[in-house]
């Protein structure tokens, strides 16, 4: 998507973040941040450990209610995380959180089916996420018999087949090998291109330079590196 486009987009389907201020007790870990990922933009927080990168991430996602300041999807408030998830806004979260007793077919169709997805449109959706993050012939392995990066790739197609307009990525890469690495960035990528905002928080600098913008978090302000 052409920067004139992604320009004439931004009103109508953005995600706008305007003065936005977390607090836990005293300490004031978001301070007044405002930017706005348009649909077909790929963005990058970054910031070192303890900047309050997935603070971010999980309001952006309506998981957590901000102290002050507002975040709205399409012009609308995100509210919270069942608002957003019906609005299209889908997380990856850091550790991947998903359900070891199930397969990782399993992980992927079950969410679909809870947001209403019929039964039929949920599995094809889940194999065709799981074969672009490289796991077709793991889809009924246990997740608790994968490896780490597997797990975290299924985490990547739970997302996926979601279809979701918005996707927020918190440290989507970390700990994984650099194949891995690359293969999960580039779906990020792909996804942006495709239409979908995608924002991601990271302490990678190779996956922050794939991004079309990156912002730089540290001290509660947000910088713009690029």
């Amino acid at each position: 998507m052409t920067t004139s486009t992604r320009s004439e987009a931004a009103g109508n389907g953005a995600v706008e973040v305007r003065d936005l201020c977390v607090r836990f007790g005293e300490r004031l870990v978001l301070d007044r941040l405002g930017f706005r990922a348009a649909p077909g933009e790929f963005v990058a927080i970054t910031g070192p450990s303890g900047a309050g990168k997935s603070t971010l991430i999980w309001v952006l996602a309506g998981a957590l209610a901000p102290t002050s300041g507002s975040v709205t999807y399409g012009g609308a408030p995100i509210g919270d995380r069942a608002t957003a998830a019906r609005a299209g806004i889908a997380l990856i979260a850091q550790g991947n959180a998903l359900s070891t007793p199930l397969t990782a077919l399993e992980n992927v169709v079950v969410p679909q089916l809870a947001a209403g997805v019929a039964a039929r449109d949920a599995r094809s959706r889940a194999d065709e996420a799981l074969a672009a993050v490289g796991l077709a012939s793991a889809r009924t392995q246990l997740v608790e018999e994968l490896s780490g990066g597997q797990q975290q790739r299924v985490a990547v197609a739970r997302a996926l087949a979601a279809q979701p307009r918005v996707l927020l990525a918190d440290e989507p890469t970390s700990d994984l090998d650099a194949e891995t690495r690359e293969a999960i960035t580039a779906l990020l990528a792909a996804h942006a291109r495709a239409g979908g905002a995608v924002i991601m928080a990271t302490h990678d600098a190779w996956c922050a330079e794939q991004a079309d913008r990156e912002l730089h978090l540290d001290a509660g302000a947000l910088t713009t590196i690029r």
